[in-house]
């Protein structure tokens, strides 16, 4: 069964398991690469990856009526910036026929 989930440590044991570099280096690389990324966000940038996609701030407008999922409690909600990505042709042609797959799974358990 594949896990549903990676995370950032994951992510960096892998890196040192394919490259030998330190994993204090490759912690500090990673870190550094993905802080880049969100202050080019934060200064109103977009962050092209080629081959994999785009990281860009889209506004939300605002709503005088909107509800708190948890509550159910109704409460205002301002104008407001989120974050948004979209995948790259390269990525998009990779995952395409993963839902095949990922269903195939589902009827397994």
């Amino acid at each position: 069964m594949l896990d549903k989930k990676k995370t950032k440590s994951d992510i960096f044991e892998r890196i040192y398991d394919s490259t030998k570099i330190d994993l204090k280096d490759v912690r500090l690389v990673a870190d550094l690469f993905l802080e880049e990324i969100k202050g080019a966000l934060m200064s109103g940038k977009s962050v092209e990856l080629r081959g994999f996609g785009t990281f860009e701030i889209r506004e939300r407008k605002g709503r005088a009526r909107a509800r708190n999922p948890k509550t159910g409690e109704t409460v205002s909600v301002k104008d407001h910036a989120v974050v948004a990505f979209r995948a790259g042709k390269e990525l998009k042609n990779s995952v395409w026929d993963l839902s095949d797959s990922l269903s195939c799974e589902k009827k397994e358990k």
